[in-house]
């Protein structure tokens, strides 16, 4: 991250463009301990300890760049001033602790900034002794957060730039200082995310317990349920004590919003900054949770305090299409906007491309998130409102996986206004940031994506009369897309296909995922299946269906306006990136190797389908051609091309093991050895595969 910000630094040189010491063009997340939607593991115990865990971590980073400068910032005062601020700071930090070794006040006395930094070192191992035991801060003694560090050592830089000159102090410390600018005492800020219905479980007993509706909670319509909670923010009173006397269930969900204003109280505000609503379909759904975190104490509208944000995560292509009346509806409610404007007139939509390719298949996936970002980007103008866009984007195509500046730089005008937000999932992480020069890069790109797409990409890079013809024409793909992608998801015979011919039922042995591989409450059908083992059982076969079923009868249907959609490949990023994916991942999918898993393993009456696949995989193969212009999938992407090919000659004996051995397994064979093959099998062609889910 410093490697990148510096270069970003020299390059806006000649240009007279100077980065302030504390700019943080690039910030971590994550929800490893915050996520806890399905998983009953995430408990408000477990998001508390791993806060502790990160912080400790990152007090330790920081302790251990601040003594590697005490060691080399050895300025005597005999040679070279410091500033009176710095030295007035000095003393009053020693006079708070009396634990600073007499030897350091001998040795160090014409060495200020040793000094000084001996004491910010034994206050940040008493910032971490506070967090470890859960005490209370103490004023003069630890560190309250992140930004009292900052400022302290903001402090320092001034005096060692003004002394010492700026050569001295664009070293160590200036890195010192963009590490805890960027990163905060906790290295990432932690989102966490809960499901709709779990709020109004909670809310629901604490309207009941006040026995002033006519009915349950439970049987309020949405309508209903907006307009009571609406009124009962308006109130700014509490429903009722802390904790409050609902069930365990209900106890858990509201028990995290204590939990996240513990954390903000002991790590300061960047520790948490987002409350995520996962399967979003209604402004009831936003204000459920809302209401939960006024009676933790997080949102006080009287006050004009709002200490996280909360961000609907619209995950299907229902709620995709219903973007407007959704964020419309939240940002007209007097409270709720008075909750965005506390939080600085930005508001956080995070969009599911997951779900929605499941249940739409990709073309239409793609367009509707393509379509919903424009709809709310002028909901939001309308309301004088900032939108940042959370994109929730897995490792493979299927998932809005895909090179991540081609993916910026196809985002629709407007959208990216300053900042991106966006996942990065699964073998991911060790694909692009393991060694630090893919991470490098891969920031860098990042950076680049964005800044283009903020500064450039102002308004629309296609006339009107394209913007409208081309849009009717990505309309008529993502209906006949759909029809044919429905056409497969509503074959009876498809749940036992997909789980016969698949390792999908394995996927829980390998103890990766976040989540269990079923929403809770589901049979064993393919609707309570989740997004990630939908895609990763796919690819395992190497049908790969959802990185591409349904494109071919989609572009099928406008194929008389070849010309025309040739034109949108070469000029329109949108399109180019959207069959680029495409065509990656029929390049990696292999039928032949799929009918190996079929006739072994699925039962004789679901063999159709694979010749449904099959169909349309000809035809996809096909239509992305004829729009590309290329003789061959991949031809622009030789160096691609041939890394699948190399990798083809390791793949294909892992396949052909797996199916033996599931084949084992699926006769009844109870093994632990052979399940153990049959897990690695999986990790080695999910190696191979790549962007596997």
């Amino acid at each position: 991250m410093l490697d990148v910000l510096e270069e970003l630094e020299e390059t806006l040189a000649p240009w007279d463009v100077t980065l302030p010491l504390t700019t943080t063009p690039l910030r971590f997340g994550t929800w490893m301990g915050g996520d806890r939607d399905g998983n009953p593991n995430v408990t408000p115990a477990m998001t508390r300890e791993v806060l502790r865990l990160q912080a400790s971590h990152g007090i330790t980073v920081i302790r251990r760049k601040v003594n590697d400068l005490r060691r080399t910032l050895s300025v005597s005062e005999r040679l070279s001033e410091v500033s009176e601020d710095l030295r007035a700071r000095t003393n009053e930090m020693l006079d708070e602790l009396p634990e600073v070794e007499p030897r350091y006040r001998r040795l160090n006395i014409e060495e200020p900034y040793r000094l000084f930094l001996t004491c910010v070192d034994l206050r940040l191992q008493m910032t971490d002794a506070r967090i470890s035991t859960g005490g209370t801060h103490r004023p003069g003694r630890d560190y309250r957060d992140d930004a009292e560090l900052l400022e302290d050592l903001l402090l320092l830089h001034a005096s060692v730039e003004e002394h010492q000159g700026p050569l001295i102090a664009g070293g160590d410390l200036k890195r010192l200082v963009r590490t805890v600018a960027g990163a905060g005492l906790t290295l990432a800020t932690l989102d966490v995310r809960e499901h709709a219905e779990k709020h109004h479980h909670a809310v629901g007993q604490l309207f009941d317990r006040l026995g002033t509706l006519d009915v349950p909670y439970a049987e309020l319509d949405r309508a209903q349920r907006r307009t009571l909670l609406s009124d009962e923010l308006a109130i700014h009173r509490p429903l009722s004590q802390q904790p409050p006397p609902i069930d365990d269930d209900g106890r858990r969900t509201a028990e995290v919003f204590g939990v996240i204003r513990e954390s903000l109280d002991a790590l300061g505000e960047r520790a948490i900054e987002s409350y995520i609503i996962s399967m979003t379909e209604d402004v009831d759904d936003v204000l459920a949770a809302v209401l939960l975190g006024r009676e933790a104490g997080l949102v006080d509208l009287a006050d004009g305090t709002a200490r996280v944000g909360f961000v609907p995560l619209l995950e299907t292509i229902d709620e995709l299409e219903r973007i407007e009346p959704i964020l419309d509806g939240l940002l007209s409610d007097p409270s709720y906007r008075a909750l965005v404007a506390a939080r600085g007139d930005m508001q956080e939509v995070m969009l599911g491309y997951s779900d929605s390719n499941k249940s739409g298949g990709i073309a239409t996936s793609q367009w509707q998130i393509q379509r919903a970002q424009r709809t709310a980007r002028d909901v939001a103008r309308k309301h004088k409102v900032r939108l940042r866009f959370f994109h929730g984007r897995g490792g493979s195509v299927g998932r809005g996986g895909g090179p991540t500046y081609d993916a910026i730089m196809a985002l629709p005008f407007g959208t990216v206004d300053g900042e991106v937000k966006l996942t990065e999932q699964g073998e991911v992480i060790s694909d692009k940031y393991a060694l630090p020069v893919l991470a490098r890069e891969n920031l860098e790109l990042l950076v680049a994506g964005t800044l283009e797409a903020s500064l450039l990409h102002r308004t629309d890079r296609r006339t009107p009369e394209q913007a409208e013809r081309w849009d009717a024409l990505m309309d008529a793909v993502s209906q006949n897309a759909h029809a044919r992608y429905t056409e497969l998801v509503e074959r009876p015979e498809l749940p036992e296909y997909f789980l016969a011919c698949t390792p999908v039922d394995l996927l829980g042995s390998l103890h990766i995922g976040s989540r269990p591989s079923r929403r809770p409450q589901q049979d064993g059908g393919l609707d309570g299946l989740r997004a990630i083992p939908w895609v990763f059982g796919w690819t395992q076969s190497r049908q790969i269906v959802p990185g591409w079923f349904g494109v071919g009868s989609g572009l099928a249907a406008v194929a008389d306006e070849v010309d025309e959609l040739h034109e949108m490949y070469e000029q329109w990023p949108f399109f180019r990136t959207f069959l680029d994916n495409v065509a990656m991942t029929l390049a990696k999918a292999d039928l032949d190797i799929a009918e190996r898993y079929v006739m072994a393993l699925a039962p004789v009456h679901t063999h159709g389908i694979l010749d449904l696949v099959r169909e349309e995989f000809e035809l996809t193969v096909k239509q992305v051609l004829a729009v590309t212009g290329d003789a061959a999938l991949l031809d622009r992407e030789q160096g691609l091309r041939t890394t699948l090919e190399v990798r083809e000659n390791y793949l294909e004996p892992l396949h052909l093991l797996q199916v033996q051995l599931l084949a084992r397994m699926r006769d009844g064979e109870d093994d632990p050895d052979l399940e153990r093959a049959l897990l690695l099998t999986i990790n080695g062609i999910a190696a191979g595969m790549r962007n596997t889910g």
